[in-house]
């Protein structure tokens, strides 16, 4: 569609921004444009794997958004996981104002968020419902129902004037879900029509699954066996924002006439949050470990906790290492982990496993029972959502890069054309107009560290420099000269740490002094010296002990 003005043609396209979420497994954040107008749909983090030294979390690379937030006008939230959600405290302070649309749920945790971190007068918090419909720059933005892995998830489908757009958010298929509309095929049949849609974005984390996701019914039924059998104390970790799973462990305590004690932060402010609005409902004998822990007989006691994927402060990782103040894991304890294994976690929660079963516990996990069920879709779920979008042009979104190339082979089998299923990385933007579809040019988004109050401050060379204090450690090279004719008037002293046994080594230590005494005979600028000491040092350790340390040469002239 093209408008004449001033003699100049512009083009009127949709133009679809990924800034996180492909080839990766969170972050999942987009820009949709139209007519100079973009609304963003999610705004996630992701947790640091084991490359990322000290990084608290990732967030997305927001230049792009900077550039063009006079344009926006709101922020649509398809659900309220971390991935999701976790990074609107970093990009709302320079969006004053914004409307964010999403379920009650979602807002409950967004705006618990925002008061941490002081934010909470930022942005006008909107619910919307299943069925309600919110207009955004050209764009008219429809919430249908899913089932996933957290209270009141959104699909969405999208009419634009370029045509009908679907994003599926993140969805499984469960033909009867224990609590909820579930997700309702049916709704985006009706919005797809008899044309189909000119976009599907669709969820792509479980692409490479055959078949269908276990079902939540299935979960229970395997819980209630081991509430049946279990003769001590359960233990059961989970995703705390898993709401109908901490239901069911509460409903299946009161059949076996257990208390519940729960252990965690997170999990403790999202059962509050789940219990004020109804979607949680507590058994009368409830505990908060915090506050103190009953005096029960072990057959007596359920217990809840943080800890699902090992994190070393975790509430189950404190307890396994005995240095939980409260609780402890102890012989004839049955441990359920009731979630998925989060890629580059699989080290940490296998030695925690391992480290329980040491203690006498009995542990199950997903790989030995059907102990949880996944959130997303399986492949024949993934090919029942194309098949009812019918879409034109495809775009696997959420999953790493085999998941979104796999995908759209998917897409293909069922009937979208070969070229219009496109594998797009993060910063390559979408564009659809009325003759068709393609990729634009790229824009920036390496994402963003943070680090403590730190945020964009560690990058690629700090990583680096972490890095090799983990694993060479470090020399320091202390020297005092006189500035008038270069002369050593104190050291050098050389201090090593995480590098070698000084005792043992000294040898080594002195032979570096001479070293660095020759280099400040050859050369006593500081600035010169400090570069001479480095190449020197490095060179000497490399041959010697085929280690390269940090070298840091502190040299003052006076």
């Amino acid at each position: 569609m093209t408008d004449q003005e001033n003699g100049s043609t512009t083009t009127q396209a949709l133009k679809i921004t990924p800034l996180g979420g492909l080839g990766e497994i969170g972050l999942n954040c987009q820009l949709w444009e139209y007519d100079d107008q973009i609304a963003m749909i999610d705004c996630g983090l992701m947790f640091p794997d084991d490359s990322h030294l000290g990084v608290d979390v990732l967030i997305p690379h927001f230049g792009a958004m900077r550039a063009i937030k006079d344009k926006l006008r709101g922020i649509v939230l398809t659900h309220g996981h971390e991935d999701h959600i976790g990074a609107l405290p970093w990009i709302l302070p320079e969006l004053k104002g914004t409307k964010i649309y999403g379920s009650r749920f979602t807002l409950a945790l967004v705006r618990k968020k925002l008061e941490e971190f002081g934010l909470e007068k930022q942005a006008e918090l909107i619910a919307v419902k299943a069925g309600d419909a919110v207009s955004l720059g050209g764009m008219t933005f429809h919430f249908f129902p899913v089932c996933h892995s957290i209270p009141h998830g959104f699909g969405l489908g999208v009419e634009t004037p370029v045509g009908k757009v679907i994003h599926s958010g993140d969805f499984k298929i469960d033909p009867a879900p224990l609590d909820g509309p579930g997700t309702n095929m049916d709704d985006f049949r009706q919005f797809a029509g008899d044309k189909g849609v000119r976009l599907l974005l669709s969820d792509s984390t479980n692409v490479m699954r055959e078949g269908f996701s276990l079902t939540e019914r299935e979960v229970r039924d395997s819980l209630d066996k081991i509430f049946a059998a279990a003769p001590g104390r359960i233990i059961v970790t989970l995703f705390s924002s898993h709401i109908q799973r901490i239901q069911e462990v509460c409903d299946l305590s009161a059949k076996y006439g257990r208390s519940v004690i729960i252990s965690g932060k997170s999990l403790a402010s999202n059962i509050d949050i789940a219990s004020s609005l109804g979607d949680l409902a507590l058994p009368p004998d409830f505990h908060n470990a915090f506050y103190g822990v009953p005096d029960l007989p072990d057959d007596k006691i359920t217990i809840i906790v943080t800890g699902a994927q090992g994190e070393p402060l975790s509430a189950l990782s404190r307890m396994a290492r005995g240095d939980h103040k409260q609780l402890s894991i102890q012989a004839g304890d049955t441990v359920v982990m009731s979630s998925r294994v989060i890629p580059g976690n699989a080290r940490p929660i296998s030695k925690m496993i391992n480290d329980m079963f040491k203690l006498g516990a009995e542990v199950h996990y997903e790989q030995s029972r059907a102990v949880h069920a996944s959130g997303h879709a399986h492949r024949e779920e993934l090919r029942e959502m194309i098949m009812a979008a019918r879409p034109e042009y495809f775009l696997p979104i959420h999953g790493e890069y085999q998941h979104l190339v796999m995908h759209a082979r998917l897409a293909e089998e069922c009937g979208v054309e070969k070229g219009r299923a496109m594998v797009l990385e993060n910063g390559q933007p979408l564009t659809l107009d009325r003759d068709g579809g393609g990729i634009g040019p790229s824009v920036p988004v390496n994402y963003t560290l943070v680090d403590g109050k730190g945020v964009g401050d560690v990058g690629a060379s700090v990583l680096k420099e972490r890095r090799i204090l983990g694993e060479e450690g470090v020399v320091i090279v202390d020297v005092i000269l006189d500035e008038n004719d270069g002369s050593i008037i104190k050291g050098p002293e050389i201090t090593s740490r995480g590098f070698v046994y000084e005792q043992q080594l000294s040898y080594l230590l002195e032979d570096a002094k001479c070293l660095v005494i020759e280099q400040i005979e050859l050369n006593p600028h500081p600035a010169r010296l400090r570069e001479n000491i480095k190449h020197t040092l490095r060179r000497f350790f490399r041959d010697v002990l085929e280690r390269d340390p940090l070298i840091v040469p502190v040299v003052a002239a006076v």
